[in-house]
């Protein structure tokens, strides 16, 4: 009797395969033997496939010899295949109806430990298109690695690449702007109207005039250099800075630059600088100040 059972289900798997190949892609076929629980043959089918030029093939090949590993208890190679996955596509999350709690926190697994291995090659691949003046492929990969650094599962890991990813992304789009239209020939210019000179309250103070108190720094907070750009950096820097009657940072002007990279960072914290106003006979004035930006190595 178990002779018979054994040669019965043997029947049922040998032709089984054949049934399924006339029903459908091989792809989908091994779909089908997965759902049906028919672990070991849908393996068999995958392990055959070419893995193809297409990163979309290869993912649906890996995922589903992943399942499959995983229903068979293979832990290490079902590893291995996960990690071919989050590879070719890290930001893929098996959903809720395509997997069972298990898998998908088998998958959360790897690709936590894989992602700030990934996003590093990523950005060594970006940044190698913009030295290349490729720019409309350093803006694509750019815009892929901010979305794989923000992924929940980095857990905020890579900070300084992030900040470095969007400072090359915005001179990539910067690149990639259309040239502006030539600008059109001047009109004759009208004789300018007598304008009064302006009051002590509305005009702009500097060191230069007479009477007047500087600003006196509240805040002036520098962001520091990310690591990864800190062997490029000039030694200096140089903003002015319009400050009006209260203090606050009206206007910003780079005159000197750090880095491509790090102005963008210097000028966002310099609007949140706090002084106490320029007076001049008692009274606040706006006032034009120049502030040295020293990058200092260790």
């Amino acid at each position: 009797m178990k002779f018979r059972i054994l040669t019965s289900l043997c029947l049922t798997v040998c032709l089984g395969g054949p049934v399924y190949a006339q029903q459908g892609s091989p792809l989908a076929n091994a779909r089908d033997l997965y759902a049906s629980a028919r672990y070991d043959e849908a393996l068999a089918v995958l392990n055959g496939l070419p893995m193809g030029n297409e990163s979309s093939d290869r993912k649906s090949i890996q995922q589903y010899r992943s399942l499959c590993l995983l229903a068979l208890g293979r832990g290490p190679e079902a590893e291995s295949a996960i990690a071919a996955v989050v590879t070719v596509d890290p930001l893929f999350v098996p959903a809720e109806s395509e997997a069972s709690p298990r898998v998908r926190a088998a998958f959360s697994e790897v690709r936590q430990r894989l992602l700030p291995e990934i996003a590093s090659a990523r950005y060594g691949a970006a940044k190698a298109a913009f030295d290349r003046k490729d720019f409309t492929t350093a803006e694509s990969a750019f815009r892929e690695l901010l979305a794989l650094l923000n992924d929940p599962q980095m857990g905020n890991r890579l900070a300084d690449l992030r900040v470095l990813a969007t400072g090359f992304l915005d001179l990539s789009v910067a690149a990639t702007a259309p040239p502006a239209e030539p600008a059109k020939p001047a009109e004759p210019i009208a004789p300018a109207p007598v304008v009064p000179q302006p009051s002590a309250a509305s005009r702009v103070w500097t060191l230069e005039d007479t009477g007047v108190t500087p600003p006196v720094v509240v805040k002036q907070d520098v962001p520091r250099v990310p690591a990864l750009i800190a062997r490029q950096t000039r030694d200096r820097g140089l903003l002015e800075l319009i400050i009006d009657e209260q203090g606050r940072v009206a206007a910003i002007t780079l005159r000197s630059s750090v880095h491509p990279v790090y102005d963008p960072l210097l000028m966002a914290a310099a609007r949140g600088w706090k002084y106490q106003p320029a007076t001049v006979g008692g009274a606040p004035v706006k006032f034009k100040k120049l502030v040295q930006i020293v990058v200092e190595r260790h």
